[in-house]
């Protein structure tokens, strides 16, 4: 009797969903029409290199490990499955079960400590997916937050895009994505962050989503695409992803990791894969899933949203009580092992291979690829982006400057009109320390989280083939540079006027461009420890103690002379980067000028300013202070391309290093 009620109730809550969803739909269609043949047009021109062909992902016999000390634990095991065109996968399961492993394994995007075996194969063949036939999108949003949505995507359409397309063009996809994803309200609204107001939670999930589905790309990926979301703007986000093939008319194939959807949301998969411990529990339609449930003695209890039963019943972490559980009184590991040895001998599990089996036969491979935006129009979108991204965030470069020009202005009062007497060769040697080291730490701690947000949408768009490291490094290195020779030049102009440095126009250039290589170099350091070290505590941590080795080592706190030779003056004193922009210094203010010295106590005497620098500093008078601000720039140069290479290095070897690695 209550079987049939409960199947009287989800027969009569489908006619509704349907109901309301073919209403929906309606609506969408609606009012897509009322957009015109221009959309087509402009969709049309999209598809460039010719239409791509439908793409469908098969998986057989998948395991992952990951070594943990001698042993191999194993993340996904054995798993057997394929994400078809025009259907949405639903890879559900508890939390630590292997979703976003799995996910990771099909886009290719496994860390070099995993290794997998097994065959992925995509149209029937192994192969790599190629730029513009597949998007990903993270569980973290990573935007720029001072960019609006539409900003956003207009300089995502520029960098995606190929330059056979016109600006308005680009622009018309990108209002349309937009549309498609019911963001044309916010199109103005900044995308927010720490300490700033921007868009919604789901807002952003849905503009992540737009920046990949922007080109039309027939494979998509989305791990965890409602995590944090309440239900409504859960359902809101699914539900425009389910619809997008009814909008562009794509068959596109979506496999999505999904933790735990409503009911509305879990009535939009098609087919679903179910894991508990890296195991399949079930792969195959999502309606069907419930039947074999109860065929297993799990009925799911009428009322009750289905994914909530799924995931009870196979959740290791918290033991069911037999009086309150729906398993009659069965252990949650037994009901898993139930489930499990209920799936290998199913014909749910008969039906898959065969329907794999299939698809290896008849997939072709053709592989196009799409063009995406010539190399210098790259290097110029991403200058563009990356300027108007500093010129609107306050707490980087603008509020560098307001500290430095406080801190100028205080060591000009301390220090000022320094003179040329005794007392004022010790004066300007702290003088020029103390401006040199506040400088350096106070560009670390104002530059490193900024640049870390930048470098999070870097990894995704790199990994997503938008745009290559070289031209990132470009982007960044000139969009940055107006704003270091601001922060050199008005605090620089402050402190040297105030204290009376040694006057020139000569020596004030010369001292400009010490502290915007200063500044610069700093910039390149943080770059490659963010290469190395992407967390924040980490990265300061790194840089702070580089900073520190290379003041203490520069040849001021303790003389060049004086420093033990083993390790600290070879070759740390030599490859610090404040050794050079030290001397620099001092050379440019205390050469030429005479001071008046009192050697014994008694008598005043005369002394130069290169004798100061030989017999006082220790200062290496063998070559000008020109030559030390070249080795300055030569050193950022190669911190530069030290990023560039280690940046390439974790791409290109990241394969080989894990089958070294994790070779049996």
């Amino acid at each position: 009797m209550m079987s049939s009620v409960h199947s009287d109730f989800l027969i009569q809550e489908d006619n509704i969903l349907e109901g309301t969803k073919t209403e929906t739909t309606l609506h969408m269609l609606m009012a897509e029409e009322a957009e015109g043949d221009d959309t087509k047009s402009i969709e049309m021109s999209v598809r460039v290199q010719g239409e791509k062909e439908d793409i469908t992902v098969t998986w057989d016999n998948l395991w992952v490990t990951v070594s943990s000390g001698k042993k191999k634990k194993p993340i996904l095991q054995g798993l057997t499955g394929y994400a078809s065109p025009g259907r949405i996968l639903a890879i559900m399961g508890p939390s630590g079960c292997g979703k976003s492993t799995l996910l990771d394994s099909l886009a290719g995007r496994l860390s070099s400590k995993m290794k997998h075996t097994g065959k992925i194969l995509i149209n029937g063949q192994k192969q790599t997916l190629a730029y513009g036939t597949s998007g990903y999108v993270t569980q973290e949003d990573a935007m720029l937050s001072t960019l609006t949505a539409g900003e956003t995507l207009y300089y995502s359409a520029q960098l995606q895009f190929p330059d056979s397309m016109s600006t308005a063009e680009k622009k018309e996809q990108a209002d349309i994505t937009l549309r498609e994803m019911g963001l044309q309200g916010a199109i103005n609204t900044r995308v927010g962050g720490w300490g700033s107001k921007g868009l919604s939670g789901g807002q952003k999930r849905r503009l992540s989503i737009c920046i990949e589905i922007l080109t039309r790309p027939r494979l998509l990926f989305l791990d965890e695409p409602t995590s944090g979301l309440d239900s409504a703007a859960s359902y809101y986000v699914m539900s425009r992803i389910a619809t997008l093939n009814l909008r562009d008319g794509i068959r596109r194939t979506i496999v999505a990791s999904i933790h735990q959807p409503s009911s509305e949301v879990f009535e939009l998969f098609h087919d679903l894969c179910l894991l508990s411990s890296g195991e399949t529990v079930y792969f195959g339609p999502a309606s069907d899933a419930n039947q074999f449930f109860a065929s297993n003695g799990f009925p799911c209890p009428t009322l009750h949203n289905p994914s909530d039963h799924y995931l009870r019943m196979i959740n290791k972490d918290f033991e069911q009580d037999a009086e309150e559980g729906f398993g009659k009184g069965v252990s949650t590991e037994k009901a898993i092992d139930t489930l499990v040895k209920s799936y290998r001998l199913s014909q749910v599990r008969k039906q898959v291979k065969r329907e794999m089996q299939k698809i290896v036969e008849c997939d072709s491979c053709e592989k196009r690829k799409r063009i995406h935006a010539a190399f210098p129009t790259q290097c110029f979108v991403l200058i563009r982006r990356s300027s108007l991204q500093f010129f609107r965030d306050i707490s980087n470069y603008w509020l560098r400057l307001i500290v430095f020009i406080v801190i100028a202005i205080s060591i000009g009062s301390i220090f000022y009109n320094i003179g040329t007497d005794n007392g004022s060769i010790q004066g300007r040697g702290s003088l020029l320390i103390f401006f040199v080291s506040v400088l350096t730490f106070m560009t670390l701690v104002g530059g490193f989280s900024p640049l870390l947000e930048e470098m999070k949408v870097f990894e995704r768009e790199r990994l997503n083939g938008h745009y290559g490291i070289t031209a990132f490094l470009i982007g960044h290195t000139f969009s940055a540079v107006p704003y270091m020779v601001m922060i050199s030049l008005i605090p620089g102009g402050i402190a040297y006027h105030l204290c009376g440095l040694h006057k020139g126009l000569d020596r004030f250039f010369y001292f400009t461009c010490l502290l915007f290589g200063i500044v610069m170099w700093v910039e390149s350091l943080m770059l490659v420890i963010g290469s190395i070290s992407p967390n924040y505590v980490i990265g300061m941590f790194l840089a702070g103690g580089v900073e520190g080795l290379m003041i203490v080592t520069g040849g001021f706190y303790r003389l060049p002379n004086d420093l033990p030779k083993p390790l600290w003056k070879y070759p740390f004193y030599y490859v610090s980067f404040l050794k050079y922009a030290l001397q620099g210094s001092f050379k440019n203010d205390f050469d030429g000028l005479t001071f008046s010295v009192n050697p014994d106590g008694g008598g005043t005497a005369s002394m130069s300013g290169r004798e100061v620098l030989a017999h006082t500093w220790h200062v290496e008078m063998n070559h000008s202070k020109w030559v030390d601000l070249a080795i300055m720039f030569g050193m950022i140069v190669l911190y530069r391309v030290l990023f560039l290479v280690i940046t390439k290095f974790k791409e290109k070897f990241k394969p080989f290093l894990a089958s070294i690695t994790l070779r049996p």
